[in-house]
């Protein structure tokens, strides 16, 4: 696992450029590369502090660390993707055909929720086709949980994830317009591969590559054709009750798009340890939305709880240097 994030923070970097090059959907900004690679490099260094033998136990650290600095659509479904996958695989010391398929189709299951109004042709798609690939293969095998079962999972994993990023290019009509496939499918597809790569000692499938459009490195910058998003992403880390997450997310959904909420970890302990309370057990939540003016939806997150690392960035400024960009801080 820690050589899986480890090969997919390097990958994701050398890759970051090209995949901000095709970066249009939902909103042409250019920045899913260096959202993915920000987001799984602050996985990837949440190892620095733990040296635990439990599957689980690493991936919910590296989840929980991608959660906090998520950056971006792409970023934050990364990030539920990792802290999703690491519950079926809490206390396991290794990972296996059957452990993989649950894992699959639990991250998939809550990357789909996580968003209000989840779109096909994206990264879900090709979670959800990998997903599917593992369960199939699984059920083939008959639960075998042997080296040999893991490999042929992965390997179906890595061609299902790879034909979804192709059809990703006629399931969005903006893709099909620009003749490119999704960036974040593709980001998602280098993860599923690194994680091959790491698990069986083999070399990355870099021909996988070769007949995605738009994808070359001298094909153009598709992004910086097309009509810039006035709008701003807004972005915290809050706890609330399920209720006031509930009335959270339908406002945000009124005021802007791309709505993200996922959980970060478990419920929060209650302030009154002496009596039995009957207030309600809150959650912390990782929140994500595109809106036009920033200052509405600040004040909405403000009267509900008190948010932390909130994060105000231009849709419209292509953010192609690291942690260097202009963010706002409320």
């Amino acid at each position: 696992m820690k050589r899986w994030l480890g090969k997919a923070e390097v990958v994701l970097g050398n890759h970051s450029d090209r995949l901000n090059a095709i970066n249009i959907f939902p909103v042409a900004d250019g920045d899913t590369g260096t959202n993915l690679y920000l987001t799984v490099r602050a996985a990837s260094s949440a190892f620095d502090e733990t040296e635990a033998h439990d599957v689980g136990a690493v991936l919910s650290k590296a989840g929980q660390a991608a959660m906090e600095q998520a950056r971006g659509n792409s970023g934050t479904l990364f990030a539920v993707f990792l802290c999703a996958a690491a519950e079926p695989l809490a206390g396991k010391t290794r990972l296996s055909a059957p452990l993989l398929a649950t894992a699959l189709n639990r991250a998939q299951i809550r990357a789909w929720s996580a968003l209000s109004e989840p779109v096909a042709g994206t990264m879900l798609s090709v979670l959800e086709a990998a997903a599917h690939a593992a369960q199939r293969v699984d059920a083939e095998q008959d639960g075998d949980d042997s080296n040999h079962a893991l490999g042929l999972s992965l390997d179906a994993v890595v061609e299902a994830a790879y034909q979804a990023v192709l059809r990703t290019e006629d399931e969005l009509v903006q893709l099909q317009e620009a003749h490119v496939v999704d960036a974040g499918g593709v980001g998602m597809l280098l993860v599923l591969d690194c994680l091959r790569s790491a698990v069986l000692g083999e070399e990355l499938q870099d021909e996988l590559l070769d007949d995605l459009h738009g994808y070359k490195l001298q094909d153009p910058h598709i992004h910086e054709h097309m009509p810039a998003d006035e709008g701003v992403e807004v972005m915290c880390t809050i706890s609330l009750s399920p209720l006031n997450a509930a009335i959270l997310r339908q406002r945000l959904d009124e005021m802007g798009d791309s709505v993200i909420m996922s959980q970060v970890g478990g419920s929060q302990p209650s302030d009154d340890d002496d009596e039995e309370s009957t207030t309600e057990a809150s959650y912390r939540w990782r929140v994500h939305v595109h809106v036009p003016d920033p200052a509405p939806a600040v004040e909405l997150i403000r009267s509900l709880g008190e948010p932390t690392d909130i994060a105000v960035s231009q849709l419209a400024v292509p953010r192609h240097d690291d942690s260097d960009q202009p963010r706002h801080d409320y």
